[in-house]
């Protein structure tokens, strides 16, 4: 019987029309299952950041023209690029320098353009334009902006335990340790920052050069035999000797520059050894270096370090990226510590944008209890449990168009579901309460169970779904909001009206359908007040008898 009224009845709007086609249909429960599914799984495999990836284009162009001055360089080269740079769609701001010899241009775009686009757009307009340039202009250089993986996200510094090990093995051995780290699934980039270069250190003394009649020159010609390029003479140190760097190349040890022949003084060669100290070593004249503070064992050290830096591809998880790299270490680290080679990470971007997604993930749980909570006392825990399973389908819908649309999440992402959480509830609650005010309201016994049902959600549809839409309008105006801020913001009305026409969905189908499973109507309530008014009714008839 109940079938045949379900099947007669009409629901005028699409609320009611879910109603009916729902409230029997036996892939309900599945389709509840798979929601709540596919939510914790786009929770879980979605890319976790702790702020949301803003598109920044630009890129630098350098020309470099030996043989002008500066002022040269701007008038010939600077003023004419910037000119035509500005006449590439969506340039922002143009930023040169021109010094001797070169000139650098750079140009930054509206935030949000696309960044390979931007790109070709500076490439193309560079070509285009070279026959603007001086003659003796060299082939530009056009370096674009690659924010995504120009900021690390894990920050390793590495440092000497004790000194069995020297500087140059040290650093060879964080080189082949980069090396693999690179190998890593999703690592876009990692880079080596603060170690000091390797080199043959070549001090001269210059009593012993004016004695034997020579000249710098003669001593760079004799290395220069045996290595690619002549080497660069620094200027002279405290001990009046001079720094000579070399690249190595042909050259092994010491003993392959000590050995060489420089000239000839009265019939007998001199050779490097004769006139200079040659070691190995380091680029020593580097002041610059990198020191790390930590506590251990209560006692302050301070020592020099090597800072690894590594940098994941863009809509990666920084989650997954980071552990990967912290497992790598953790395999190398007892080898590491038998070479007297310690190291901390000092940046764990991973780490923080799990803490920040967990929190956050927290925080909403206690929100969905709150709510739960409160509508025990205004409607019944019945109603209540109904009411908050529709939270997290709704989040699960949401969360999964956002892992469709290659979107991470992060705490925008989680601010937004937030910020909705208590719309989302608001078209179960007007359902659930609508059916509860249809179950004890008089007359309701002589109804059937499921023409109540899917006429109380009926009755609401049309208004729900109005007043739906008018919040859903209020966040479009942030879609539009420019420069950094609404690139920061865009996840909130990205996610904010899926959230909410999800939450009429999830309402209209699931609402009805747990009513029929966990609601009664109050019968004997429902005949004993009946009862009454009958019996009133007789006695009035008796008295006007």
């Amino acid at each position: 019987m109940s079938m045949e009224i379900l099947a007669n009845l009409k629901p005028k709007d699409t609320a009611g029309k879910l109603a009916k086609n729902f409230i029997y249909n036996p892939l309900t429960s599945v389709l509840a299952a798979f929601l709540l599914i596919i939510g914790y799984l786009s929770l879980q495999i979605m890319p976790r950041e702790e702020d949301p990836q803003i598109a920044i284009s630009g890129g630098s162009i350098i020309v470099p023209a030996p043989g002008l001055n500066s002022k040269e360089i701007e008038k010939l080269i600077t003023e004419p690029l910037e000119q035509k740079l500005r006449e590439v769609n969506g340039v922002e701001h143009i930023y040169s320098v021109s010094t001797d010899n070169v000139a650098i241009v750079n140009v930054m775009y509206y935030i949000g353009q696309n960044r390979e686009i931007s790109n070709l757009k500076i490439y193309d307009k560079v070509m285009q334009n070279m026959d603007m340039m001086p003659r003796n202009a060299m082939q530009p250089l056009i370096k674009p902006l690659d924010i995504d993986i120009d900021i690390p996200i894990v920050n390793i510094a590495f440092y000497q335990k004790n000194q069995n090990i020297d500087y140059n093995t040290f650093v060879q051995t964080i080189e082949n340790l980069k090396k693999e780290i690179n190998t890593i699934q999703n690592i876009s980039k990692t880079e080596l920052k603060g170690a000091k270069r390797e080199q043959f250190n070549v001090e001269v003394d210059l009593g012993k050069l004016k004695s034997y009649n020579l000249s710098l020159g003669q001593i760079a010609n004799g290395i220069s035999s045996i290595a690619t390029r002549v080497p660069d003479i620094s200027s002279k140190t405290a001990d009046n000797k001079l720094v000579v760097f070399g690249i190595k190349n042909a050259i092994e040890t010491v003993e392959d520059i000590e050995n060489i022949m420089v000239a000839q003084y009265m019939g007998s060669p001199i050779y490097l050894r004769d006139i200079a100290k040659v070691s190995s070593g380091v680029d020593f004249q580097k002041e610059q270096s990198a020191k790390m503070i930590f506590k251990e064992e209560n006692i302050i050290k301070e020592v020099d370090q090597v800072t690894l830096t590594i940098a994941k591809l863009a809509g990666t998880n920084a989650v997954f990226v980071a552990n990967d790299v912290e497992k790598l270490l953790a395999s190398k680290e007892a080898n590491l510590e038998k070479m007297g080679i310690a190291f901390k990470t000092t940046r764990n971007y991973g780490e923080r944008a799990d803490e920040a997604v967990n929190e956050l993930v927290h925080h909403l749980v206690i929100t969905i209890i709150i709510i739960a909570v409160m509508l025990v006392f205004f409607l019944g825990w019945k109603e209540s449990l109904i009411v908050t399973f529709t939270v997290p389908a709704i989040l699960a819908v949401t969360l999964f168009v956002a892992y469709m649309g290659d979107q991470t999440i992060n705490r925008i992402t989680l601010f937004a579901f937030l910020l909705s959480l208590g719309l989302l509830v608001d078209a179960a609650i007007i359902v659930i309460e609508n059916i509860h005010r249809h179950l004890h309201t008089h007359g309701s016994e002589n109804r059937d169970m499921d023409e109540l049902l899917v006429t109380a959600t009926d009755e609401i549809g049309a208004p729900t779904n109005i007043a739906t839409l008018a919040i859903i309008l209020t966040m479009v105006p942030m879609a539009f909001v420019g420069g950094m801020m609404g690139e920061f913001m865009k996840p909130i009305p990205l996610n904010v009206p899926i959230a909410l026409i999800a939450s009429l969905f999830v309402a209209y189908i699931f609402t009805p359908y747990l009513s029929k499973k966990l609601l009664k109507r109050n019968d004997d309530g429902a005949h004993h007040h009946n009862g009454n008014k009958d019996q009133h009714t007789h006695d009035i008839k008796t008295e006007e008898i």
